[in-house]
């Protein structure tokens, strides 16, 4: 019979992974809400592919590419081997004191679909799909595992001096996913009629429901995303992970719900939902290194900073229907840098770590972005004719609507 405590430790984070997976519900439904009504199948769809094809694209390179990476170039790339095997060990725990082979398969696996459902958001209501696909294939086949190898697969940035510390992936997963959104948003431009005569014009959401669903569903999933990161069972680990989640969320909710009352004048829910999802990924990098009130202060900076990021973008024209750059990218770099100023290494060395490891990740994440949606751009295009953009892409993609408002004869 197998050590209890191993099998406690395994079930917990096939129940982590069961929660994560919900998140991609929680990304569909958010991203659906805040973007218009005649664009909700293309949402939809694009959030159903985009895990199925993470899988995938997971078990045949990102698993391999990814662990491990010690003795592989410098620590670079990972061994890059093909497809997901293992020997009668490793559903045992001779694989991992706490979990099987496959266990850690799956459960990294929900991680590598989430950074191209990030940039889905950002690229909404004009993006082909054809070429969005390919973009998301490659990114988390090849982009996400290498990034993630530097320090979860033992490369360079685990090897630091002073290794870099990024708990659950504020950058690794988060940033990744900002990076490449920042990227393709800049090559698309705005959508028509974002910006006329010098003004920003506001494109609300259809459904607030709905977002606010897909918010709550993220909240919930982050228990997991977080709590499952512990990788065992752990009581005091795992308690503490998961207070410092929450609460980093609360704080949030009310740090962006009060600046946004400051800037605008006006409670703003779209405001106040994300910033509950920028105090999640914000403590995300340090979540078993703080205590929580660092929680809260992270939380609370965080979903004020949201606000600000916002703003911020629409000011330079960068059009993000659903504030995934600033949640995601912005958040995600500040909470990497606080590990270095509240976590309890806290010290002028974690500082400079945690600074190179935002450096590297952001121009490496970046860059494969820039030059795969450059290449998608020249090639079978990146945006959708203008009728088709006017008309929306249910019809324009799918020739459906997720709506029958009027009722079938």
């Amino acid at each position: 019979m197998e050590n209890s405590a191993f099998v406690t430790s395994n079930l917990w984070i096939l129940i982590a992974t069961a929660m994560v997976f919900v998140m991609h519900l929680g990304f569909a439904t958010l991203e659906a809400g805040l973007t218009r009504s005649k664009n909700t199948v293309n949402i939809l769809f694009k959030n159903t592919l985009i895990p199925a094809i993470g899988l995938l694209t997971y078990a045949g390179v990102g698993f391999n590419l990814m662990y491990p990476g010690e003795d592989f170039a410098g620590g670079i790339f990972g061994f890059a081997g093909f497809g997901v095997g293992t020997d009668a060990a490793g559903i045992t725990d001779a694989y991992n004191a706490g979990y099987t082979y496959w266990t850690d398969f799956l459960f990294q696996g929900m991680f590598a679909a989430t950074a191209a459902t990030i940039v889905s958001g950002a690229v909404a209501e004009r993006v082909r799909l054809d070429s969005f696909l390919i973009f998301s294939t490659l990114f988390v086949a090849i982009a996400y595992p290498i990034a993630g190898m530097w320090k979860w697969g033992g490369g360079f940035l685990n090897t630091l001096d002073t290794p870099f510390l990024d708990f659950a992936g504020s950058t690794l997963v988060h940033s990744v996913g900002g990076w490449g959104a920042l990227a393709g948003v800049w090559l698309l431009g705005p959508r028509l009629g974002k910006y006329q005569g010098g003004k920003m014009r506001p494109i609300p959401g259809h459904s607030m429901p709905l977002a606010t669903i897909g918010v709550f569903l993220l909240w919930f999933g982050w228990f997991g995303f977080n709590g499952g990161s512990v990788l065992s069972a752990d009581p005091g680990a795992v308690s503490l992970v998961l207070v410092n989640t929450n609460l980093a969320a609360a704080a949030g909710a009310v740090g962006a719900a009060l600046m946004s009352l400051n800037l605008t004048k006006r409670p703003d829910l779209s405001m106040a939902l994300n910033g509950i999802l920028a105090g999640l990924v914000g403590i995300t990098a340090g979540a078993d290194v703080m205590g929580p009130g660092s929680a809260v202060i992270i939380g609370l900076f965080c979903g004020a900073l949201v606000v600000a990021a916002v703003l911020f973008f629409d000011r330079i024209r960068l059009d993000d229907p659903v504030g995934a750059i600033s949640v995601h990218l912005v958040c995600g770099v500040v909470g990497t840098l606080a590990v270095g100023v509240l976590g309890e290494k806290a010290s002028l060395a974690q500082f400079v770590s945690q600074l190179i490891g935002v450096l590297a990740v952001g121009a490496f994440s970046f860059l494969f972005s820039f030059g795969l949606f450059w290449g998608l751009k020249r090639t079978l295009g990146l945006r959708v004719d203008e009728e088709e953009e006017r008309g929306g892409l249910d019809q324009g993609e799918h020739g459906a609507h997720a709506y029958d408002l009027a009722g079938s004869e």
